[in-house]
């Protein structure tokens, strides 16, 4: 179980996280939303441990680890896909799905993973992660190098972008999958209503708040009725603006 108490964090002189209070417990898939600005990706790298909370705790199963770096955290079973990709030259793709896997993984393990996210993967497995690769090819790896790890909590930060139509709709196969055989928690950034749609449990970030957490079947009427969708997004914006 993941918890925040008291969570803020500001950059240059604005407030950009207010006091958040959450908890994700074991084996749920959450969505994160809310308009831009609004402190989403923060919230996400804070839970990672790329940024550090100016005031409040973070506990992983009881354990504070506020202080925790990004590497202490990994080991602890925190996966983090950035919404950019990093690429690492000299590296290949089966190279960086192994070392994800933590284990001597054969070439044929390493497929299955791509072939999983729609790589072909006789295409891809020798190639290096560099700038050969585009934005949604990259994605797709990083996705197959996160299954790969099978922690006990995943962070994506908006894994559709770069992704084509095609690609999406197998991305919410794959997270059903990641879901249903890791069992572990899933906390997605997304503003997708597919992506919303699958999530056990949805978390409104506005302003830095918390504004509404529930079920999907709670929270997606306001954001993704006829009226009351638009007026949300457009209200929460000038509110974060």
């Amino acid at each position: 179980m993941l918890e925040l108490k008291n969570v803020s964090f500001s950059a240059d002189g604005k407030e950009i996280l207010k006091n958040i209070n959450l908890v994700i417990e074991d084996e749920k898939f959450v969505v994160i939303t809310g308009p831009n600005g609004g402190g989403k990706s923060t919230l996400a790298k804070i839970i990672a441990g790329i940024e550090k909370p100016e005031s409040g705790q973070i506990l992983l199963d009881g354990q504070d680890i506020t202080d925790w770096g990004i590497t202490e955290r990994a080991n602890a079973g925190v996966s983090f896909a950035f919404q950019q990709p990093v690429r690492f030259k000299g590296v290949t793709v089966k190279d960086l799905v192994t070392l994800a896997s933590g284990k001597d993984l054969s070439t044929a393990a390493a497929c299955d993973y791509l072939a999983a996210v729609g790589l072909c993967a006789k295409d891809y497995i020798d190639r290096e992660v560099n700038s050969s690769l585009s934005g949604g090819e990259l994605k797709r790896i990083e996705i197959a190098t996160v299954m790969a790890r099978k922690t006990k909590l995943t962070l994506f930060d908006e894994p559709e972008a770069g992704i084509d139509l095609w690609s999406f709709k197998n991305l919410i196969d794959v997270f059903e999958k990641m879901h249903e055989e890791i069992k572990g928690s899933i906390l997605i950034i997304s503003h997708q209503e597919r992506i919303l749609n699958i999530a056990d449990q949805v978390v409104v970030i506005s302003g830095g708040q918390v504004a509404k957490v529930g079920t999907k079947e709670d929270v997606l009427p306001g954001l993704f009725g006829v009226d009351s969708g638009c007026r949300y997004f457009k209200e929460a914006q000038h509110h974060v603006e």
